[in-house]
């Protein structure tokens, strides 16, 4: 598939590529894709982030380039559905974990990114006299809407959220069906996540887990996403079921343009705005009085 191969651009760069069943070499600066009979030259300094899908093979001197152009490389399944590591080197751009992170930090900011996230899956106002605990009863209500509608418009029979993950064969093929289509939405998520500088470990709707974040993020999704591509998964004949939600949820992704907007979707809700121009490196030590101060100085001079 090619429809998940494009992130929304930063600045002109490419902000996002992937590939399988290729190899990879160093070609200067730049490098060298193979993929049966055809070669793509690749600028790695133009090149946020490679993913490599299930088949791929890269140099030493490949993945040497490449950090050294501060380009994230990241293994992945096939079309991103999976999610097993990540690497980057260089002085790879910090702005939005700070960003995040500062607002997770601070109890105000993060609750109006709490609000935010929960007024983008009702896409309506909230009352601001709305508490959390009414705010997520009124989530509650929504989801469980969603999975009645799509039961009655599949023919599928629901009987609620129900599965343990040590038990995974006694549940009923709906439940597995939805487990499946919610672990791709989180590789997707977690891939896009991770290729402009977020952090998957600060939530601000889910907490203490190293994926919190990723979990907050694919929740804007799930209704319009892996709860109907479970549904009709299980609605239509199948051999096997895993991979043919895994089928669906490549479809669903596609039509939606997910990948193209997880990230836009994200600064959104954490009101993050990119300077138009790359700020020059600078080195600060942080300071309990002022926040921070210029680093790479000699200090004995201010004594």
């Amino acid at each position: 598939m090619t429809t998940l191969r494009t992130l929304p651009k930063t600045r002109d760069s490419i902000s996002f590529l992937y590939f399988e069943r290729c190899r990879i070499e160093q070609a200067g600066k730049a490098i060298a894709i193979f993929q049966e009979k055809n070669k793509y030259i690749v600028p790695c300094a133009s090149l946020s982030t490679l993913m490599l899908g299930p088949g791929s093979a890269i140099t030493h001197t490949a993945i040497k380039t490449l950090a050294a152009n501060a380009c994230t490389v990241q293994w992945v399944g096939e079309d991103s559905l999976r999610f097993y590591a990540s690497g980057h080197g260089g002085s790879s751009n910090t702005t939005r974990l700070f960003h995040q992170a500062q607002f997770w930090d601070n109890p105000q900011q993060r609750l109006a990114v709490v609000r935010r996230m929960y007024q983008f899956r009702f896409q309506e106002e909230l009352a601001p006299d709305l508490t959390l605990e009414q705010i997520r009863g009124h989530e509650g209500v929504r989801v469980r809407t969603a999975y009645a509608r799509t039961s009655k418009a599949t023919g599928v029979p629901w009987k609620g959220r129900n599965y343990k993950q040590d038990s995974w064969a006694d549940a009923d093929p709906i439940n597995r069906a939805l487990s499946t289509a919610n672990s791709c939405l989180y590789a997707v998520c977690q891939a896009a996540i991770t290729s402009v500088g977020y952090s998957p470990a600060l939530g601000f709707i889910h907490t203490g887990k190293p994926l919190s974040f990723v979990y907050d993020v694919a929740d804007l999704y799930k209704t319009e996403t892996t709860i109907p591509a479970a549904f009709e998964t299980v609605a239509e004949p199948y051999t096997n079921l895993r991979s043919a939600v895994r089928q669906k949820c490549r479809e669903k992704f596609s039509n939606v343009r997910l990948m193209r907007r997880i990230v836009q979707d994200i600064d959104q809700v954490l009101g993050f705005k990119d300077a138009s121009e790359p700020k020059e490196a600078v080195n600060l030590l942080w300071d309990d009085q002022i926040g921070w101060v210029e680093g790479g100085k000699d200090w004995s001079e201010e004594q």
